[in-house]
């Protein structure tokens, strides 16, 4: 499966891509507003891509122009465990050199036209920990509801706020025509 944005391309990762997950995973400024510690070495990042990455419609960024992946985007697990199965929620990350060139509001538009037409969703979620900014505005300009707040606890980091948003395929649907 291969989706394409006017300046990416979204495909499965490969073992391949382990060096360039590296090179933006382990910056400090990607994993923790992500929800994950900075990766320590190309080996870790191979086993990222052979146990989380190898999952249905997870896709590996890949920079057009320069033909190497930049980032991850797609479907995770729902923020629910009793989500109805046309239920969703989407993620991603990108490498700081390519912040604020509008990428990642092109990729998350595109995987929300996946996610309705191809996979036949009636809700996608995405969520952003409070002080992740940039994430708050990718989530905004592609048409999100914000829902709620809460603090959640994870491996890395307990009781950090993090932000709810949901959009509606009938909302996806009415934007489009818009």
């Amino acid at each position: 499966m291969m989706l394409e944005t006017e300046r990416t391309i979204l495909r499965p990762f490969t073992e391949a891509d382990a060096a360039d997950l590296f090179a933006y995973a382990k910056d400090p400024r990607v994993g923790p507003i992500a929800g994950w510690k900075p990766h320590e070495s190309v080996e870790e990042s191979l086993e990222i891509i052979r146990t989380v990455f190898s999952a249905p419609n997870t896709f590996a960024v890949v920079d057009r122009a320069a033909n190497r992946v930049i980032g991850s985007a797609g479907f995770v697990r729902p923020h629910k465990k009793d989500a109805p199965d046309t239920s969703s929620e989407i993620g991603y990350a990108l490498s700081p050199d390519y912040w604020g060139r509008g990428l990642m509001p092109e990729v998350a538009r595109e995987l929300l036209r996946y996610g309705f037409e191809d996979l036949g969703l009636g809700e996608i979620w995405c969520t952003h920990y409070r002080e992740n900014s940039q994430s708050r505005r990718v989530i905004e300009k592609c048409g999100f509801t914000y829902a709620f707040t809460e603090k959640l606890t994870d491996e890395f980091f307990p009781d950090r706020p993090t932000c709810f948003y949901f959009i509606l395929r009938a909302q996806w649907e009415e934007g489009r025509r818009g």
